[in-house]
C-alpha cells in the first residue's frame, strides 16, 4: 500500500506549475481588459490543477498496465513499482477529474458561458486518452498537440474569457507562449525516456524526431514564448519583465544541447516547469499593470 509521500510523488509535483501558469497569465490578461475576478481565477486554478493531477495519475495507470513504465528514470510510478494497485491509481485519476468537473461547473455557472461545459468535457477526455484507451494519441506522437491546446490555449484563454467575457491579442500571445512551454515540459520528459519508449513501442514526438532534433525542438519551445512576451510590450510595456527569464532559458538550453541524459534531465524537467510558472507570473503581472 502506497504511503502519503509516494502518492504525492506519483502526482508528479514538478508538472504542477504547468497548470498554474496559464491561470495566472489568463487573469493578467483579464485585468488588462479591466475585468479580473479573484473568485473566478481560483476556480480556474482548481480546474487546472485537478486536471494536471488527474492526467498524471491516468498516465501512471495506463503506462503501468501496458508495461511501458518498467526500468524508467524519473518520478515515482505507483502502478509500475507495485506501490499501489492499478485500480487505486485509476480511481485517483477519476477522483481528480471529478473535482475538475465540479470546479468547472461552478466556474461556468458564475460566468454564464454554458457552452464551455463542452470544452471542459473535451479536456477530461483528452487527459484520459493521452495514454488511455486502445489507441492513445500520446503513443502516436500527438501528445504535444493535446498539451498545447488544453494546457496552453484552453487554460489561458478560458481563464480570461470567464472573467472578461472577451479576448485580446495579448491573451492569445500569452496562451501560445505558455502552450509552447507546456510542450517543452513534455518534450524534455519524453527526451529522457526515448530509449525505453522506443523499446516499448511508445512513439512519442521525441522518439519520432530522434535525440538531436528533439533537443533542437526544446530550444525553440522555450525561446519563442519570451519573444511573444516581448511583443506584448507594444500594448503593455511591463510585459518586458519576461526578459528576466532569459538567463534561465540559457541555462536550460545549454544543459539540453550539451547532451544531458537520463537522471541528468530531471533537474531540467523541474527547471522547465518553474520557467513556465515564471512566464505566467511575469507576463500576467506585466499585462495587469
Amino acid at each position: 500500500m502506497a504511503n502519503g509521500h509516494e502518492w504525492a510523488a506519483g502526482a508528479r509535483p514538478r508538472t504542477l506549475p504547468a497548470a498554474v501558469a496559464p491561470v495566472l497569465l489568463g487573469t493578467g490578461a483579464a485585468a488588462q481588459l479591466g475585468a479580473a475576478s479573484l473568485g473566478r481565477a481560483v476556480l480556474a486554478g482548481v480546474v487546472a490543477l485537478a486536471l494536471q493531477v488527474g492526467v498524471n495519475f491516468a498516465n501512471d495507470y495506463s503506462d503501468g498496465v501496458r508495461g511501458t513504465d518498467v526500468d524508467r528514470v524519473g518520478p515515482m510510478r505507483l502502478t509500475a513499482s507495485g506501490a499501489a494497485r492499478p485500480g487505486q491509481v485509476k480511481a485517483a485519476a477519476f477522483a481528480a477529474f471529478g473535482l475538475a468537473a465540479l470546479a468547472g461547473l461552478a466556474l461556468v455557472a458564475v460566468s454564464a458561458h454554458w457552452w464551455l461545459l463542452a470544452v471542459g468535457a473535451a479536456a477530461i477526455l483528452a487527459a484520459w486518452f493521452y495514454t488511455g484507451g486502445k489507441r492513445p494519441y500520446g503513443y502516436r506522437g500527438l501528445g504535444e498537440v493535446g498539451v498545447f491546446v488544453f494546457f496552453g490555449l484552453v487554460a489561458t484563454l478560458g481563464t480570461t474569457y470567464t472573467q472578461a467575457g472577451r479576448l485580446s491579442w495579448p491573451a492569445w500571445a500569452g496562451a501560445i507562449g505558455t502552450g509552447l512551454l507546456a510542450c517543452a515540459l513534455l518534450m524534455v520528459n519524453n527526451l529522457r525516456d526515448i530509449p525505453t519508449d522506443a523499446l516499448s513501442g511508445k512513439r512519442t514526438l521525441a522518439v519520432r524526431l530522434g535525440d538531436h532534433r528533439a533537443r533542437l525542438a526544446y530550444q525553440w519551445l522555450v525561446t519563442l514564448p519570451i519573444l511573444l512576451g516581448v511583443a506584448c510590450a507594444f500594448v503593455a510595456p511591463w510585459s518586458l519583465l519576461v526578459v528576466l527569464l532569459g538567463a534561465a532559458v540559457a541555462v536550460l538550453v545549454t544543459a539540453v544541447r550539451a547532451g544531458a541524459r537520463g537522471i541528468a534531465l530531471v533537474p531540467v524537467l523541474a527547471g522547465t516547469g518553474m520557467l513556465q510558472l515564471g512566464f505566467g507570473v511575469l507576463l500576467g503581472l506585466g499585462l495587469a499593470v
